[in-house]
Parts: C-alpha cells; structure tokens; sequence
C-alpha cells in the first residue's frame, strides 16, 4: 500500500471521529437544554401577591425564617414557648441572635382571641373563655385578660408571654376570616351588631401584629416565601 492511500485512509479515520465528537457533543447540548426546558416546565414558581410582600420584607437581612402556627387555646401557649426554643437554641448553640430571624407566630380559630388586647377580653371575655378553654388562674371565673400576656406558668406558655417575645423580635398574625366569625357569634349574644363588633376588633390587636385574610392561607404562602412550617396545635 502506498503512501498516498494511508494518508487517504488516515484522514478518512480522523473526519469520522470529528464527525462522531461533534454529533455526541451536538446530542448532549440538546438533551441539557431538553432537561433545562422540562425543569423550568415542572418546577413550581408560586405567584406573588402584594398582599404577600409583607412576608419578604419582614425576612430581609435575615439568616432564617419560621412561622408556628396555632389553632387551639393550648396551641397558642405552646407557639410561644416553641417561638422561644427556636430563638434560644439559636443563640445557646449556634452563637447567634434574635435578630437572626424571621419569626411569625399565627392565632387562628380557636386561638384567634389570643390576638386581641386586653381591653376587648374585659369586655367579651366569657366568650373568649369558651374559645379558648381557659379560665382564669386557680378558678373557674371567664379570663378578662389576654392570658398569654400573663407572667405566670399556669397557662403552659412558661412565662413566655406575648410581650416578651415581640421584644425579640417575634411577629403576629391574627385570623381576618376567625375574627368574623366571632364578631358574628357575639353580636348574637350581646346585641351589637357583628360589623359592629368586627371594627372594634380589629382596632384591637395587639401590638406589632397583623390581620391575614385567614390563618391557614398566612401557613401557606410563608412556605412560599421560604418560612419553615411549624405547627404547636
């Protein structure tokens, strides 16, 4: 064989493997961006709200977001002292502080009352009693105080009380849909119209909180704002 047919059959060899390079190269560009097109179909982007954006500004500059959920009188105890591990742990064990977090408490349903001052609990709060299933201390008398803002360890919260935790930085979200609910129950017991007793209130929330247009919604869209769920009962 001479030299003129190895060239020949050199080059042959050499064109069909840049030939098989490029095709593998060309299939393997085209199966990225087939993932990459498939991916961007399949992976879930919520949508945002304005009513939402509060989430995200509360959670700007911070490391860590959480939002504990409650919907019983007991539940809502225990959001506080769950509210208060997460920012203890957080400072005892990994050396931060409070202001690390964004850190929302919800009162919904049976704990809404929970979210109202204490001056609509003097007024409604046998009401308030029966949501909730507290009394007050070492009795069987209706609360006539926010019992969460009570130093003591008889309702479970451990001297966790709302106060103290809105010092450090915990947020409030109160049930809009639970607190309807309420004023219509009550303005068929005490002669005030619901709408009536709706505006008082929502004048009457305790500080450093907010009205959702329902709790269980607030739970949701936290977790699409990139809050850890957490649910005390």
């Amino acid at each position: 064989m001479n030299k003129n047919t190895t060239d020949i059959k050199a080059r042959r060899r050499f064109l069909t493997g840049v030939g098989m390079l490029a095709t593998g190269a060309t299939l393997t560009a085209s199966a990225q961006a087939a993932g990459s097109h498939n991916e961007s179909q399949t992976r879930f982007i919520p949508t945002r709200h304005e009513k939402d954006a509060w989430l995200e500004e509360l959670a700007a500059g911070r490391g860590h977001r959480a939002f504990v959920d409650s919907s019983t009188g007991a539940g809502g105890a225990t959001a506080l002292n769950y509210a208060n591990n997460i920012l203890l742990g957080h400072r005892e064990e990994y050396g931060g502080s409070d202001s690390d977090y964004a850190l929302i408490v919800c009162f919904r349903h049976r704990s809404t009352a929970f979210g109202y001052v204490d001056a609509v609990w003097e007024k409604y709060g046998e009401f308030f009693s029966r949501s909730t299933g507290l009394t007050a201390p070492d009795s069987e008398d209706a609360l006539r105080t926010n019992p969460l803002n009570i130093d003591q360890a008889v309702y479970g919260n451990r001297g966790n009380t709302i106060d103290a935790l809105r010092a450090r930085g915990v947020r409030f979200v109160v049930c809009n849909k639970a607190t309807r609910s309420i004023s219509s129950a009550l303005a068929r017991s005490t002669g005030y119209t619901a709408e009536a007793i709706y505006k008082e209130l929502v004048a009457s929330n305790i500080a450093d909180s907010r009205f959702v247009p329902a709790g269980v919604l607030a739970a949701t869209r936290s977790q699409e704002y990139g809050y850890s769920l957490l649910s005390a009962g």
